[in-house]
């Protein structure tokens, strides 16, 4: 029973701790010579309590490197590890600036509580700095025409080395930037700041630009995608000065063919149609009125010739041919025939 009791008691700080602790992620990994900042989140109640920075996986033998109550350790651009507390948003954060190969280890960000019977509130990341290259964007995007451009990292054993930018596949066609640190012609740009970055700039972006791409510093090397994308085609209307014959205002509005439309050109269809009728009637009636009776006052006198033919026809069978015949009129306007 006293051995539970003792045990209970030793394990108070920890549970504490646990219960009421500080979290941030469990691993960072940066590059040679590069920065880094940790954020590291605590409970309420540790608002107004000291916090610490420090490199060991045991606070008993950890190396003090930033605390919150120390003035030095709050400028980040300046100093090498500085720290800085928010009770607001209950976090500090941690900066490391040109982090370097044995920098890598454990550390603890920790919450100072003291006391005899409590732990400090703490948690342990790892931080493995590495050597090589990286991008800030792997994925370039732009326009056809347009213009992007990438930062290319490395770590600080590659600063001296030649800068190049390649087509995947294809080496001959690296571009470097040589011993003057830059290279530029009509489409790529490369300029190395020659402590920890270079930028590659593809100017006038074209479809035949799209592939993959290399970073290259040493024997290290990035891959890079660009993507390309087609200009918008746009289409331009040109707009014609108008005359006092072509306003708007002038103009009637202009209709659209519908049934109605179409009703109303049967319509006049009609209507001349039944115009055209009335014009034969009235014309041609009166026309064939005098042509039917001029036939039928030149009919009497055809009976009379075809009459007096017949009983000429009879005559010629009886009493034999008649030699000297003659058909007389007494005048023009008479209806009787006479034959001799």
């Amino acid at each position: 029973m006293l051995q539970l009791f003792t045990l209970t008691v030793s394990l108070l700080p920890w549970i504490s701790a646990l219960l009421c602790g500080v979290t941030t992620a469990e691993e960072f990994e940066v590059l040679e010579g590069r920065s880094l900042t940790v954020p590291c989140h605590y409970e309420p109640q540790y608002a107004s309590y000291v916090k610490y920075w420090c490199k060991g996986s045991m606070r008993d033998f950890c190396t003090s490197l930033a605390r919150t109550d120390d003035p030095r350790a709050i400028n980040p651009a300046v100093d090498k590890v500085s720290i800085f507390d928010d009770p607001v948003q209950l976090v500090f954060t941690v900066t490391m600036n040109d982090l370097k190969e044995q920098d890598s280890g454990w550390y603890i960000c920790g919450v100072e509580i003291g006391g005899i019977w409590s732990r400090d509130a703490a948690t342990y990341p790892y931080i493995k700095v590495v050597h090589g290259m990286s991008v800030v964007n792997n994925i370039l995007t732009g326009e056809e025409g347009s213009s992007v451009s990438v930062e290319c990292l490395y770590s600080e054993r590659y600063r001296e080395s030649e800068k190049k930018w390649c087509r995947s596949g294809d080496w001959s066609s690296c571009l470097g930037t040589g011993s003057e640190g830059s290279y530029e012609d009509t489409s790529v740009a490369i300029s190395d700041d020659r402590t920890r970055a270079f930028t590659v700039t593809l100017k006038n972006l074209q479809m035949r630009d799209i592939g993959w791409y290399w970073c290259s510093s040493g024997y290290q090397k990035i891959a890079v995608q660009v993507l390309v994308t087609p200009r918008p085609t746009t289409t331009t209307s040109v707009t014609l000065p108008q005359t006092a014959c072509q306003s708007d205002d002038l103009l009637p509005p202009p209709r659209s063919i519908s049934k109605d439309s179409w009703n109303g050109q049967g319509f006049v269809l009609k209507s001349l149609l039944v115009c055209s009728c009335l014009m034969v009637l009235v014309v041609g009636l009166p026309l064939l009125a005098r042509k039917m009776w001029k036939l039928h006052k030149q009919d009497p006198v055809l009976r009379q010739a075809k009459g007096m033919k017949a009983r000429h026809n009879e005559y010629s069978r009886d009493v034999g041919d008649l030699l000297d015949t003659s058909v007389i009129y007494h005048n023009k306007d008479s209806q009787e025939v006479f034959m001799h």
